[in-house]
């Protein structure tokens, strides 16, 4: 409990809710029903606010990211994104905007920070347990709608030759070098920088200059570079001995898929896009079309991301509840990951999306309160 934790509920937290596409709408549900149990234990004063985003939006609005729906999430304390099919979208120019990459530049969500860690009773693909956390830089780099002030950072000046721009910053390394160090110093103090200084010498030369002038602020964090198709191999040979790992956007994007997928599936993966004023809980994994509406998604990494964006909230507010209410979520995923009988199809069990968000719900620790 700390000052700002006072008796009967806190100040509302406002989220908003934006259920995505294909397996969106359920992994969704799933988590806000797992959110609700734990707003009823704690008093969290959590109250959600649903608006329109992709293909639903598209056919009502005309775009996949209507201006109220993107003034909503401004305006909210937090927002749980579902997955979204941006792949299956029309052009920008008749309204396809990818709502993720949108949020992520718009609200300046500069950190994707995503862990990997193995869960008791689940075994690591490789044998040796991991607990990692992924820091991607997430406004810049090769995407190609996050690379230009205007347009997109692909061109293609005669039909047999594309190009892509890449975008490195002092600014955005800087940043992402500072978030990654400030959460090694509160985890086992180790950062590895992952880069392609070899070939990519201006981008990723600029990218490691900055890194190594925050690694000099933190004394006691030790640190490494590995280039990264070396990463790539390190990971399935060993991820246990990595800590926290920075790098830039489609670096991060590709080992955190890895390092998850290692660390047990893919479909456990949490996933936080947070700024100096903004969070986004989002899914690790896509939309998953192909099993939409069939009750057969593990909602897990979505209610795990949730549980990411609380605790965000609770360090901002110096909230106990907050942070308590994180760390209940964490450790009932655990127990039910633990027991075959209460895991997903995915997962080798025998339980349906809505199923294991009501047993998640349900979890004497949700109950209780207790760790």
């Amino acid at each position: 409990m700390t000052a700002s934790d006072t008796a009967g509920s806190q100040a509302q937290v406002r989220v908003v809710v934006m259920n995505g596409d294909g397996i969106g709408p359920e992994i969704t549900a799933a988590t806000l029903h797992v959110l609700q149990a734990v707003d009823r234990l704690l008093g969290l004063g959590l109250t959600f606010e649903e608006v329109p985003i992709g293909l639903a939006a598209l056919r009502s609005h005309g775009t996949t990211l209507p201006d109220p729906s993107f003034a909503a999430a401004g305006e909210a304390d937090g927002v749980i994104l579902g997955p979204v099919s941006h792949n299956d979208y029309p052009p920008v120019a008749e309204g396809g905007v990818n709502p993720s990459g949108e949020l992520r530049k718009r609200l300046d969500l500069y950190a994707n920070i995503r862990p990997a860690r193995s869960r008791p009773g689940f075994p690591p693909r490789c044998g040796k347990p991991v607990d990692l956390v992924i820091v991607r830089e997430n406004t810049e780099g090769f995407y190609a709608d996050r690379s230009m002030y205007f347009g997109l950072g692909e061109i293609m000046p005669t039909p047999d030759l594309a190009l892509s721009l890449r975008k490195i910053t002092r600014a955005g390394s800087t940043r992402i070098a500072e978030a990654a160090f400030r959460l090694a110093a509160r985890r086992r103090n180790k950062v590895t920088a992952v880069h392609k200084a070899n070939v990519l010498r201006v981008s990723d030369g600029l990218f490691l200059d900055c890194v190594r002038e925050v690694a000099a602020r933190y004394p006691t964090v030790a640190y490494e570079e590995r280039i990264i198709d070396a990463m790539a191999a390190l990971l399935v040979r060993d991820a246990g001995v990595f800590d926290v790992i920075v790098t830039t956007n489609m670096f991060g994007d590709i080992l955190s898929d890895e390092a998850s997928e290692i660390a047990g599936s893919l479909g456990l993966a949490a996933s936080l896009n947070a700024g100096a004023e903004h969070a986004v809980a989002q899914a690790q994994h896509g939309s998953a079309p192909d099993i939409a509406g069939r009750d057969l998604a593990n909602p897990s990494s979505l209610i795990g991301s949730a549980a990411m964006l609380l605790a965000w909230l609770g360090e901002r507010r110096g909230s106990g509840r907050l942070a308590q209410a994180a760390e209940l979520i964490d450790r009932a995923l655990d127990e039910a990951i633990a027991h075959p009988q209460s895991r997903t199809a995915d997962l080798g069990g025998p339980l349906g999306t809505k199923a294991f968000g009501e047993r998640l719900a349900s979890n004497w620790r949700l109950r209780s309160g207790c760790y």
